[in-house]
């Protein structure tokens, strides 16, 4: 989290009287101009079903500072019908990217 450009909590309860749950969390690394990548985007497990998932991201790319960035991206197993409620999309020329692990 140290090195995230930014973070985002979901709770249960209110953090600023110290009696709250935390439920989800995303975080991006960003230059917030031009490229944005989100990730580990999830709400757990017994929370799921309340829309907490399509309001963290409208937070995400409609309220907070990625919402002008050129380019926002993520990888997703399973959730590709959320992000395209929100612009997400296939990328269409997948062979210009690369990866390398270590």
């Amino acid at each position: 989290m140290e090195n995230s450009s930014i973070c985002f909590g979901v709770y249960e309860g209110d953090p600023a009287r110290g009696n709250a749950e935390q439920i989800g969390f995303a975080r991006a690394v960003s230059d917030f101009c031009r490229f944005g990548w989100i990730m580990d985007v999830f709400i757990l497990g017994e929370f799921r079903g309340r829309g907490l998932s399509k309001w963290l991201m409208e937070v995400i790319t409609e309220q907070s500072d990625l919402k002008d960035a050129a380019k926002l991206m993520l990888a997703t197993n399973d959730a590709h019908g959320l992000y395209a409620q929100y612009g997400f999309k296939t990328i269409k020329n997948r062979d210009l990217y690369m990866e390398r692990k270590l």
